[in-house]
C-alpha cells in the first residue's frame, strides 16, 4: 500500500521557486518525523531538511534560508517550499518518515516515491 505520496516537481529557472507536498497515511504522520531528502545524478541520497512532531526543524546548510519545511497535521502533509532555487538544487526529491527530524537514511522508516525538480540556469 502506498503510504508517502509526494507532488510538486517539476522544472524552474533559476531564482524560481517551487513547493514540494507529501501527504502520509494517517498512522505515519501522527507517531513520526518527516523529512526531504534529495539524490542527484551520480551522488549520494542526502538529508535535505527535517521536521519533529513538535514542529522543531532543522536544515541542510546548502539550503538554509531558502528552504522552510512546515507539517499541517490536519492534512497528515509536509511541505518544503524552495525559494531561490538553483541549478545544484537539480535532484529527485524523497519524503521521508522516521523519528525525530530524520537526519540519516538509517532513521527512516518510509520512502516515498520521489518527484523530480530540475532548476535551469
Amino acid at each position: 500500500q502506498v503510504q508517502l505520496v509526494e507532488s510538486g516537481g517539476g522544472l524552474v529557472q533559476a531564482g524560481e521557486s517551487l513547493r514540494l507536498s507529501c501527504v502520509a497515511s494517517e498512522n505515519i504522520f501522527s507517531i513520526n518525523g518527516m523529512g526531504w531528502y534529495r539524490q542527484a545524478p551520480g551522488k549520494q541520497r542526502e538529508w535535505v531538511a527535517g521536521i519533529a512532531t513538535g514542529r522543531i526543524a532543522e536544515y541542510a546548510d546548502s539550503v538554509k534560508g531558502r528552504f522552510t519545511i512546515s507539517r499541517d497535521n490536519a492534512k497528515n502533509t509536509v511541505y518544503l517550499q524552495m525559494n531561490s532555487l538553483k541549478p545544484q538544487d537539480t535532484a529527485v526529491y524523497y519524503c521521508a518518515a522516521g523519528p525525530g527530524m530524520v537526519l540519516t537514511t538509517a532513521l527512516v522508516r518510509y520512502w516515498g516515491q520521489g518527484t523530480q525538480v530540475t532548476v535551469s540556469s
